[in-house]
């Protein structure tokens, strides 16, 4: 453990919310379709890496689909609360390492090809330390995946439930992540098609009072509506990885590569 003092503490994220999450991030089709772009496009950008971290991994659910895409040599969960780490490691295979420590001091360097961090920088007060410090971690030439939420307009009670410092302007986390040493690769939107339903999703979340507007309340969809809005997210999956860019949606999301 690199950082104990902050261990299981209300820091960046409520951790009584994992055990929450765990039980949605299976069947709601925000998460599937959100495996599904970043496993495409680590296989798109980044197919000879063997090396992978994984910074603020949560439960696991993300590191998992990772797991599946290739044989690692070394494949890194890391979380600030143990609280994820014990759910993340019931879903890797042995061999996968884990390993608590705050993102704003990784204590390894030069260590792995691919980097990920999947909505866990807006979390952070000193995210542009954030990204320096996952760059110390790569390899020269190493890959940067990311995902935030993007458009302020978008803020509610749910973000701020979530203990999130901001929602991204569009371009913002571009010119952190070039400031950081990246060059970027692909940057676009996701949940694009679905902004219109996002947005009237986040006027009424404004109108619940705080107490009730907790993190996993827009998790809770009929089964229904899960399939139609996980079919049309598919979609828009399937055509970013056929190189389609989106100029707006609930999120964004960064691919680059470390320079020199």
């Amino acid at each position: 453990m690199f950082a104990r003092d902050l261990a299981d503490t209300v820091s960046g994220i409520d951790p009584s919310a994992f055990a929450a999450l765990k039980e949605v991030e299976q069947r709601h089709f925000w998460f599937r379709t959100r495996n599904r772009l970043l496993t495409g496009l680590i296989n798109r950008h980044f197919p000879q890496a063997r090396s992978y971290l994984e910074v603020g991994c949560g439960n696991g659910a993300v590191l998992a689909e990772v797991a599946r895409l290739r044989r690692w040599t070394r494949l890194v969960g890391s979380e600030l609360h143990p609280s994820g780490l014990i759910n993340a490691r019931e879903r890797l295979e042995p061999g996968a390492e884990f390993m608590q420590m705050d993102a704003r001091r990784i204590p390894l360097r030069s260590a792995f090809e691919l980097v990920g961090a999947f909505d866990v920088i807006e979390h952070i007060e000193e995210d542009e330390a954030v990204l320096t410090e996952l760059g110390a971690a790569l390899v020269p030439g190493g890959g940067l995946l990311l995902t935030v939420p993007q458009h302020p307009f978008l803020w509610s009670e749910t973000d701020a439930a979530a203990h999130h410092v901001r929602r991204y302007r569009r371009g913002e986390l571009d010119a952190k992540v070039r400031k950081a040493g990246f060059e970027i690769l692909q940057s676009t939107s996701f949940l694009s098609l679905l902004l219109p339903l996002l947005m009237t999703s986040r006027l009424a979340s404004g109108r619940r009072s705080s107490q009730r507007a907790a993190h996993t309340a827009e998790f809770a969809i009929a089964p229904a509506l899960n399939r139609i809005l996980g079919a049309v997210t598919d979609l828009e999956v399937g055509l970013t990885l056929r190189g389609a860019c989106w100029p707006v949606g609930g999120s964004r999301v960064v691919i680059a590569r470390k320079t020199a």
